[in-house]
C-alpha cells in the first residue's frame, strides 16, 4: 500500500481539499489493517454523526474550526493545528459552523501512543516538544513495528544530514520554516505545509531558523 500523496514537492493538505457547499468529503490515502490516513473537508453547517470505534483516531485540525463532540453533550474546539486523541469504545462525532479541513490519523487496535498525550483532551502537537539550544529534540508520540509518528524540534543551524528512511513518510511542518532536501533538490517548507518522501527516497533537514516538524513513517 502506497500513500496517495504527490511525491517531491512542497504542497498543503488544507488548501488541497477545498469545501463543497453543504457537503462532506472524505479522502483515504493510506489503508491498512494497521492503521490507516483519511483527510476530511467539511463545509460550514455540516456534521459527522456520533459514532463508537474500537481504535484510537488521531485527528489533527489543518483549517477552519472543527467541533468533536461526545453523544453525551460534551464538545471542545480545534483550531486549525490542534488536535484530540478520540476514545474507544465511546461515541464520537464532528461538526463545524464555518468549515474545516482535517486529517484523521486511524491506530490498530491496542496500538499504544505516548503516555504524555491522552485521549479527550484537545492540544498541538508543536508544543509537545521544546527547543533546546544548538540541538534537535525528538517525541515518539506513536512507535510501532507498522508505522512511527514523531515531532521534531530544530534549533536554528541544526539539521539531519542526508540519509533514506525504509518507508514512505509524511511531513507535517508546524512551526517557523526549514529546508527539505530531497533527491538532490531543495524545498523550503513553512508551518501549515506538507511534504512526501518516497521508501528509500534521499532527503535531509535543515534549520536556518527555529523549525518544528511532525514525521508520519511508513514501515513494512
Amino acid at each position: 500500500m502506497k500513500l496517495k500523496e504527490k511525491e517531491g514537492v512542497v504542497f498543503s493538505i488544507a488548501k488541497d481539499n477545498e469545501l463543497i457547499p453543504g457537503c462532506t468529503v472524505s479522502k483515504s490515502v493510506f489503508d491498512t489493517d494497521d492503521f490507516g490516513i483519511n483527510y476530511f473537508s467539511m463545509a460550514g453547517g455540516t456534521d459527522i454523526s456520533a459514532e463508537s470505534y474500537s481504535y484510537h483516531k488521531i485527528i489533527f485540525n489543518t483549517r477552519g474550526e472543527l467541533i468533536i463532540f461526545y453523544a453525551n453533550g460534551q464538545e471542545w474546539k480545534l483550531s486549525a493545528m490542534e488536535s484530540f486523541i478520540t476514545p474507544v469504545n465511546f461515541p464520537v462525532g464532528m461538526k463545524t459552523d464555518a468549515g474545516t479541513v482535517y486529517l484523521e490519523i486511524r491506530l490498530k487496535e491496542g496500538i499504544k501512543m505516548n503516555p504524555i498525550v491522552k485521549n479527550g483532551e484537545v492540544f498541538k502537537i508543536s508544543e509537545l516538544v521544546p527547543y533546546q539550544e544548538g540541538r534537535i529534540v525528538n517525541m515518539d508520540l506513536v512507535n510501532d513495528p507498522k508505522m512511527k509518528f514523531v515531532v521534531m524540534a530544530f534549533d536554528e543551524g541544526t539539521g539531519l544530514s542526508e540519509h533514506a528512511a525504509p518507508g514512505e513518510a509524511l511531513i507535517f511542518a508546524l512551526d517557523g520554516q526549514g529546508i527539505i532536501g530531497y533527491e538532490g533538490k531543495e524545498h523550503v517548507i513553512k508551518a501549515g505545509e506538507n511534504f512526501k518522501f518516497a521508501k528509500n527516497g534521499k532527503h535531509f533537514v535543515k534549520a536556518n531558523e527555529k523549525f518544528k516538524m511532525a514525521l508520519l513513517l511508513t514501515l513494512e
